[in-house]
């Protein structure tokens, strides 16, 4: 009977970009979020990395889907496909049967109870027997090593592809927080509409991406830091004819200056509200920069010179939330600030 009662316990962070379960303290899927379709039988074709591949490039017949946006869920069919595949990646092994799933999910910490419940009925569809929901910059600071149950004031700043979450923690709890739909995605549209608009070049959300992670910058001066020029291909937006346009970072750090400037604003009201005692903590201790965001080149130092309180970029900032629902999987019983 042993058998057929199988549980399996997951971590997962649940992500606008790139979903990330670990099991056993292993991260066993790293994958894009993205689900691709059959328009016409809604069967899932492929899941993350094989749909990303296909992202922009299907046929009518197939439908290739980012089921989160803005952190939370656009989509809650496809998001639950996703889901079911991703899982599937880890205990593929099991042929005749699916295990019960213990799961400990990341959300953000602007979700409201109706998000929560779209998180909680996806992952319980996906097979989620005992679900429990953590708030990501929770979740940070506990991957960062931080001890989120101390007397202590410690500032997380969590830019996703969906949300920048920004929250303060002391003794298990939150104690204030802001989450802002301003995040990598609004980085790479804006990196899309300065190539339209500057270079009369378009180019694909995918190929944004790709500018962005090679001569992405908050600074217009990095000095011995600088990227070589990125060269980027595309069709004339007017004429369709073929361009390559170098790129170099000091432009695509004017393009992306108004973005930052939301984010470094959301970090400054987040201070304001935080208690003086608190506050006196976060100027020893140091912000602390996760998420997918905190790679951009020269943001902690940008965000120093604007605040005037040190930037510490985590040392695995992609894998922070991840790890921290991680070991919150193993302190269920402990951590009063998990959700049911």
């Amino acid at each position: 009977m042993g058998f057929f009662s199988f549980r399996q316990e997951l971590a997962m962070d649940l992500g606008t970009a790139n979903t990330i379960i670990i099991s056993n303290d292993k991260i066993v899927v790293d994958e894009p979020s993205v689900v691709a379709l059959d328009r016409r039988t809604d069967k899932m074709i492929a899941v993350g990395g094989d749909a990303k591949l296909m992202y922009e490039k299907g046929h009518e017949r197939i439908e290739t889907i980012r089921p989160l946006r803005d952190g939370v869920i656009a989509d809650f069919s496809a998001c639950e496909q996703m889901m079911r595949g991703l899982i599937k990646m880890v205990h593929t092994g099991h042929h005749f049967f699916s295990p019960s799933l213990r799961m400990v999910i990341g959300v953000p910490s602007g979700s409201t109870e109706v998000e929560l419940r779209a998180v909680r009925d996806s992952a319980e569809h996906a097979n989620g027997r005992d679900v429990y929901l953590i708030f990501e910059p929770m979740a940070a600071a506990i991957g960062i090593g931080i001890d989120v149950e101390a007397p202590e004031g410690n500032m997380i700043v969590d830019i996703g592809g969906g949300t920048t979450e920004i929250a303060v923690i002391s003794l298990g709890g939150i104690v204030s927080n802001s989450s802002i739909k301003v995040a990598g995605d609004d980085l790479t549209a804006d990196i899309q509409s300065y190539m339209s608009r500057q270079h009369s070049v378009k180019v694909s959300e995918r190929m944004a991406e790709r500018i962005k992670i090679h001569v992405g910058s908050a600074l217009t001066d990095l000095g011995d830091q600088a990227p070589e020029d990125y060269v980027v291909r595309g069709p004339n937006r007017i004429t369709a004819l073929p361009m390559e346009v170098p790129v170099c970072y000091q432009e695509i750090a004017h393009c992306l200056d108004k973005t930052v400037a939301r984010i470094e604003s959301a970090v400054l009201t987040a201070l304001e509200n935080t208690p003086p005692e608190l506050y006196a903590d976060i100027v020893k201790n140091g912000i602390y920069l996760t998420g997918g965001g905190a790679l951009l080149r020269g943001l902690d130092q940008r965000l120093h010179n604007k605040i005037d309180i040190p930037f510490i970029v985590a040392e695995d900032p992609l894998h922070c939330v991840a790890k921290g629902a991680g070991i919150a999987l193993k302190n269920v019983d402990r951590f009063s600030f998990l959700m049911r």
